[in-house]
């Protein structure tokens, strides 16, 4: 079949490329016209899709990234994968709405639409159909298919990859669940049919929820434990031994990614809009969450403190700027906060991360030879290095905010006078944990 892939990011470009190796024409389409030429020359911005299982579907044809909004015409399945942020609080749903008119001049009777991005329920039927039928004149469920399929793509992940992740799918009528549920088949190991595409939307806000609302309740509890001198880290691994009843959830400097910022504040909005009702869970998550970058300024603070020093003047060393380890996504990383709070503080902040490319995971990709175009973000400031036993030496203090197995920590621990580590992965005289 001839696909679409509508965005070509975290979610959208492992989904191409797994659709063009099992036959499929595929067509990646993205508007950043920097993101498609990097592309085309076969070179990967995602960890998860390195170049070597990119470059042979560009030889054989069987991957087309493009920037051309006709290249989409004649497509028999299309995906929208594109951003879904939040503004001011309120979804922005505008990338769906500019895809969903682009595929409706193309769509044809019989084609199967798939929304992918992360959004409140309602969206598909609500939203997404009534501009695919005006923008096509065909009718959903009677002319072509819609459904709604949540994306599980977790960045890094050696374990859990797109191919062996189990799919959640839906369609607007049984016949757009049969066709949503055989296109995923194709791909992935094991699909999960739901009844709608309402349940299959609160399926994903319900996964990232949870894990938000209890990434919380660990960081709120780290707080406390600290101040009663209390090892929460000790408590953690403790619970973590019983079989049943207890999942393990770690704190952190905060949350990042497109999901936990963002995707329980998309059930928040509507639960406020549509019953009237606020959901403090979310919202007590959200608060708590957001400000634990706050924390581990103030726990640095409290440390220089201590060894007769102020944050302004001192040189801090930021270990990791992506979200999570392993991984160059610093989409909504807490690591932006703690350098903006450490910037406006007066320190001399300096960052190390072996994943966080300048002009290719801060920001946009460049094609090579094309100079970065960086958009003003609290890394713009901080100075880029290795992290070398003569900067590690050199900082005041060094803080762990993702333990990328990269980083050399035998020399941390050597070098450094003081670590605050915010993933407990250090020990010694000179280390102080979350």
């Amino acid at each position: 079949m001839r696909v679409v892939i509508a965005g070509q990011g975290y979610v959208g470009l492992p989904l191409a490329v797994r659709a063009a190796e099992v036959g499929h024409q595929v067509v990646g389409y993205d508007v950043d016209e920097r993101r498609i030429k990097r592309l085309a020359l076969g070179e990967s911005y995602v960890e998860d899709i390195p170049a070597e299982r990119l470059r042979p579907l560009l030889d054989d044809g069987s991957y087309q990234p493009t920037a051309d909004p006709a290249e989409v015409a004649g497509f028999d399945v299309a995906v929208i994968t594109v951003p879904t942020p939040l503004r001011d609080g309120v979804p922005d749903l505008s990338y769906i709405e500019s895809s969903a008119r682009l595929l409706a001049e193309h769509l044809r009777p019989g084609a199967t639409v798939v929304l992918e991005s992360t959004t409140y329920p309602g969206t598909t039927e609500e939203l997404l159909a009534p501009i695919l039928e005006q923008g096509s004149g065909l009718t959903a469920g009677q002319d072509f298919h819609l459904g709604y399929s949540p994306e599980r793509i977790d960045p890094g992940n050696p374990t859990w990859k797109l191919e062996n992740t189990p799919k959640v799918v839906s369609g607007t009528s049984p016949e757009g669940l049969a066709a949503v549920d055989a296109f995923y088949s194709e791909l992935i190991e094991r699909t999960v049919p739901v009844s709608s595409c309402k349940e299959a939307e609160l399926t994903k806000l319900l996964e990232n929820t949870f894990r938000h609302v209890n990434i919380a309740l660990v960081n709120e509890l780290a707080m406390f434990a600290h101040d009663l001198g209390i090892d929460v880290w000790e408590a953690i691994d403790a619970a973590s031994t019983k079989p049943f009843g207890y999942l393990r959830f770690t704190p952190g400097p905060g949350v990042g990614g497109h999901c936990l910022p963002i995707d329980p504040s998309y059930l928040s909005w509507r639960v406020e809009r549509a019953l009237g009702q606020s959901f403090r869970f979310v919202e007590l998550a959200n608060d708590v969450n957001s400000h634990m970058p706050d924390y581990v300024v103030r726990r640095l603070g409290e440390a220089l403190n201590d060894r007769h020093r102020s944050v302004r003047g001192s040189r801090v060393l930021l270990l990791g700027l992506a979200y999570k380890k392993n991984t160059g996504d610093a989409r909504e990383t807490p690591a932006a906060r703690v350098a903006e709070l450490l910037l406006r503080m007066g320190a001399e902040v300096r960052a190390a991360d072996p994943h966080v490319v300048t002009g290719v995971h801060v920001a946009e990709p460049v094609i090579p030879g094309q100079r970065a175009t960086e958009p003003e973000t609290p890394f713009s400031s901080v100075i880029r290095v290795e992290a070398t036993p003569e900067e590690l030496a050199a900082a005041d203090a060094v803080v762990l905010l993702a333990d990328h197995d990269d980083f050399d920590y035998e020399a941390v621990t050597t070098h450094a006078s003081y670590v605050l580590d915010c993933r407990r992965r250090l020990s010694g005289p000179a280390v102080e944990v979350l």
